[in-house]
């Protein structure tokens, strides 16, 4: 197989047979003009695709930024409603822990209130997170408030739970408050 310089002077030797005089200024000026057509076409080649491949992680950015916009947007509005739930939770607990009789419509009335809120939550991927006492403290779902030697305990296990924390789909959204046990082991 012939390369094009191989074939271009080919071409030259066979006008040259034929009695005509090659132009070599000529043929070396068309082939510096296809030299200087292939480095451009090459070029735009090498330009298309580095457009073609922003273009690419540009729709992906966009893809996850929507992703993320519908998981966690709602983020904001989500922690502004956890203090209802808490002062809830708090109306719950006095009044069935009082000493004066609260109606069992009230009663009623704030339990299926909670429930409902815990059913939003749970439609938008908010999910609680409720430790047990004894459970060992993890740091990223726990906020330790205070530590405190509880004899019958070991160091690091939750000794009182403060708040319910909260999770939006795989992010914290708000830590567990806890009290951890300092006691140390024997």
């Amino acid at each position: 197989m012939m390369s094009e310089k191989e074939e271009e002077l080919q071409s030259l030797d066979e006008l040259a047979a034929e009695g005509d005089e090659p132009d070599f200024d000529q043929a070396n000026a068309s082939y510096d003009e296809i030299e200087a057509l292939r480095a451009e076409r090459d070029d735009f080649r090498d330009k298309f695709l580095r457009a073609l491949a922003d273009a690419e992680n540009m729709r992906k950015r966009a893809d996850r930024d929507r992703r993320e916009a519908e998981n966690y947007g709602g983020s904001k509005l989500a922690r502004d409603l956890l203090p209802v739930f808490d002062n809830m939770s708090r109306a719950l607990s006095s009044a069935k822990e009082g000493d004066e009789k609260v109606p069992d419509a009230l009663l009623e009335g704030i339990e299926l209130t909670m429930r409902e809120l815990l059913n939003v939550f749970k439609k938008h991927g908010i999910e609680p997170i409720q430790p047990e006492i004894g459970e060992k403290f993890d740091p990223k779902q726990h906020e330790a408030m205070f530590e405190a030697p509880l004899p019958g305990t070991k160091a690091g296990e939750i000794i009182q739970i403060s708040t319910t924390g909260f999770m939006l789909h795989d992010r914290l959204l708000r830590p567990a408050q806890v009290g951890v046990s300092s006691t140390p082991a024997s």
